[in-house]
């Protein structure tokens, strides 16, 4: 049941774990965006640097103010009308864990429309790292039977819950957001 699998996973987040979990794109690592040391636990699940940066999912454009000091109003349309999942790179990141801003002080921010996600996040008031959940360096599974053993060994929780899908998403489309509007597309 969905309030069970959100239950079970708002505690490990609560204890710092880390969570295998269904997205609006692809399956993610998990963890609470505010906790460097849950962070830097997906970083060695994953086998990556700490230099590398995570997303960071919300539920609602109106928590941006948060955790970002300068939004452009050009945000909110694009959050609003985006027909496919959208990250968007902000400048000024503040409120999370430091090893999850990028070293220049951005963060990518992707506002969820996913019942999963909006449920957990919604209940967890506070924002949730998401990382595909793969070995870096690895292709990026597109549903949940592709992903490595490895990894859900590794994971505090394996959320249980649209395991058995086996229609491939993609990964969200990335675009670099500065303070005045101007934009750049990182991933289409």
């Amino acid at each position: 049941m969905l309030k069970t699998e959100i239950d079970k996973a708002i505690t490990v987040l609560r204890e710092g774990g880390v969570i295998l979990y269904p997205t609006d794109t692809v399956w993610g690592l998990g963890c609470d965006a505010t906790n460097e040391a849950a962070a830097a636990k997906i970083n060695a699940i994953k086998g990556r640097t700490d230099d590398k940066s995570f997303i960071v999912l919300l539920d609602a454009d109106t928590k941006l103010q948060s955790y970002v000091t300068e939004i452009p109003d050009v945000a909110y349309e694009l959050i609003e009308y985006a027909e496919n999942p959208l990250t968007i790179i902000f400048s000024g990141a503040k409120n999370l864990a430091k090893n999850v801003i990028n070293s220049d002080g951005t963060v990518g921010i992707r506002v969820v429309k996913h019942d999963f996600c909006q449920q957990l996040l919604q209940k967890f008031r506070k924002p949730i790292t998401s990382t595909s959940a793969n070995i870096s360096g690895k292709p990026t599974p597109a549903f949940f039977d592709e992903i490595d053993p490895e990894i859900i060994a590794a994971v505090d929780y394996v959320v249980d819950w649209e395991q058995e899908l086996t229609t491939p998403k993609k990964s969200s489309t990335i675009m670099k957001l500065g303070p005045s509007g101007q934009f750049s597309f990182i991933r289409r």
